[in-house]
């Protein structure tokens, strides 16, 4: 008998195992991403979060207007520069922020804040902004996953149907 629970006991702890291996390997519901660019002589990174359109109604849904969004799932957002860089032409300091952003229809507002290690803006504080830039947006191809990407020293954030550029100068 104590044979037979031992050898019950094994195979349950082997298939917990395996299961436990395979939704490891499922694909995350929002997977990790980085960004890296070099842009003059800053080394900028974007640490985020992908979330999925998932066929829903994106900006002024799921992402209200008017509202701080913590630009992607789960932990905030980071924004890393090596140097000092003009972001649409106002000045940031080298360092790492949380990257937030206020979506609008028209404009969007993209703020660099100091507070670090956040999930998602439940905490957000407006005294610890850095900086906070207007950026037009604009209609591009549907993108399932929000990405970050760098080209000409432009980054934009694409995700849904929508673009948004922030011109980087070092």
């Amino acid at each position: 008998m104590k044979i037979k629970m031992m050898a019950l006991s094994l195979i349950a702890a082997l298939s917990i195992g395996t299961l436990s291996a395979q939704m490891d390997k499922k694909e995350k519901a929002s997977p990790a991403a980085k960004m890296e660019a070099k842009i003059g002589d800053a080394k900028i990174s974007i640490t985020y979060s992908q979330p999925g359109v998932k066929e829903r109604v994106i900006f002024g849904e799921l992402v209200p207007y008017g509202k701080v969004w913590r630009t992607g799932a789960n932990e905030a957002t980071t924004f890393t520069t090596s140097k000092d860089i003009t972001v649409n032409g106002q000045k940031l300091a080298a360092g790492t922020y949380t990257l937030f952003t206020i979506p609008g229809e028209k404009e969007w507002t993209i703020i660099f804040n100091t507070e670090m290690g956040q999930w998602g803006a439940y905490k957000y504080d407006d005294k610890r902004d850095a900086l906070k830039v207007k950026a037009t947006p604009t209609k591009h191809t549907a993108t399932e996953r929000m990405t970050f990407s760098e080209k000409d020293g432009v980054i934009y954030l694409d995700w849904a149907e929508t673009r948004v550029p922030l011109k980087i100068k070092s």
